[in-house]
């Protein structure tokens, strides 16, 4: 007996063969099978985040296909149906354990009514949601990824794409603490987007810009939407292209989307995205995505942020010594700042510094987050107050540090930009952006 599997594109694969004979709904059970071997992180005792939904009732149902409690199985998949009619992976699963009752069944999704396509996206989401269910984390981890969330920042949002997971945590006096996860669809290509069109969610850092309601858009976007502002400044300074990035729901005849199904937003179910809703404080909560969350101990994640948080603090420091040589040891060879690199900022910093007499520098609100991908950056926004012998300035600024000769550098500073809304690829009769 053979059994569905994921690629890394999400789409299903037929793989293996089964160790045991699980009688009639023997490929059913595989699925259990195939995922539960898949979890690295031990369960948290005080941890309950999503399991109350339609999908802790879609993981009863093939708990109790691999006990062969197929009676029970069908009934518990016949409330998940009442409570979600429009749930399709919960009607296949039906059809099985239906069809179980009259003869040996091949693999997940035996009708002879659906398109292979549907059936293989279908299977894949199965499966993904399993592996989400029994690969829990553990509340002995944190991503890495979290380094410090400013005092105003109440949650931060983290997808992890190769889970197809979206994860919420808390800042608890400045600790990341896992309260919620929910399943999530992402573009249809995969990740890392580069270019307007190409289908694929990006990767990065971003934050939630605005939050609109359902009832002011199309029934493509469900419950709602929160738009991020992809592309961020890095993503400019490295060409990257493409708009209109969000979170958002499913339309009203579908409860979820296969993994890899978008257009380049990440989508929840509509249930989903009201419970995320929340959450989200727009222009303030964070969001990052990556291809997989590095998960770190307290301690290791403790360690990082310290290092960095002293070596902000030195950068602080140095530039209100007024030595502009010591100042410029925290910025990167390929340092840009507007139309400036780093040659044109030193001459700026040496005239301006020769006209003070002191300088006072006091950094509020401050948070930082280590990208994910391959290159160490890390993204730092805050409020700066300053003040001097002759001048004095409030700016909200985001900086951008690289690791560079074993430290790290600002490789990129300025003021933040408003963010304005920007239709995703995907909305119909989209008008042409400029």
């Amino acid at each position: 007996m053979r059994y569905p599997s994921i690629d890394p594109m999400g789409r299903a694969t037929i793989q293996g063969t089964a160790q045991r004979s699980l009688m009639r709904v023997a490929a059913l059970a595989a699925v259990m099978v195939l995922v539960s071997p898949v979890t690295s992180f031990p369960a948290s005792p005080n941890f309950a985040a999503g399991r109350n939904g339609a999908e802790a009732q879609l993981n009863l149902v093939f708990e109790k296909v691999e006990r062969e409690q197929l009676k029970s199985a069908l009934e518990e998949v016949e409330r998940l149906i009442t409570r979600h009619p429009n749930f399709r992976l919960a009607h296949l699963v039906h059809g099985d354990l239906l069809l179980a009752r009259a003869r040996p069944i091949s693999g997940l999704g035996n009708t002879g009514h659906a398109a292979r396509e549907r059936l293989d996206e279908l299977r894949a989401e199965a499966v993904a949601r399993l592996r989400g269910y029994n690969g829990r984390v553990s509340a002995n981890l944190v991503p890495r990824h979290l380094l410090w969330l400013g005092p105003q920042q109440r949650h931060a949002i983290v997808v992890d794409s190769g889970r197809s997971r979206v994860y919420v945590y808390e800042n608890a006096a400045g600790i990341p603490r896992l309260v919620e996860d929910y399943y999530t669809t992402l573009g249809k290509y995969g990740i890392e987007k580069l270019r307007e069109g190409d289908k694929k969610t990006p990767i990065g850092i971003y934050n939630v810009t605005s939050s609109i309601l359902g009832s002011k858009l199309p029934d493509l976007y469900g419950w709602g939407a929160f738009p991020i502002n992809y592309p961020n400044a890095w993503d400019r300074r490295l060409g990257k292209t493409g708009y209109g990035i969000w979170l958002h729901g499913v339309p009203s005849d579908t409860y979820a989307r296969a993994p890899w199904a978008s257009d380049g937003c990440v989508a929840l179910a509509n249930p989903d995205i009201e419970a995320l809703g929340k959450y989200v404080q727009p222009g303030i909560t964070p969001v990052v995505i990556a291809e997989r969350i590095e998960w770190v101990t307290h301690e290791a994640w403790r360690a990082e942020r310290d290092s960095f948080m002293r070596q902000l603090e030195q950068w602080r420091e140095d530039w209100e010594s007024l030595d502009t040589e010591r100042y410029l040891s925290h910025y990167a060879r390929g340092f840009r700042s507007g139309g400036m690199d780093r040659t044109a900022w030193r001459k700026h910093k040496r005239r301006v510094n020769s006209g003070k007499s002191w300088i006072k520098v006091s950094l509020e609100q401050v948070a930082f987050f280590r990208s994910p991908g391959r290159e160490d950056r890390i993204a730092v926004t805050f409020e700066q107050n300053y003040r001097s012998s002759n001048y004095k300035r409030h700016t909200r600024k985001e900086q951008y540090w690289i690791m560079e000769d074993g430290r790290w550098k600002i490789a990129y500073e300025a003021a933040i930009r408003p963010a304005r809304l920007v239709l995703p690829e995907s909305y119909p009769d989209r008008p042409r952006m400029p």
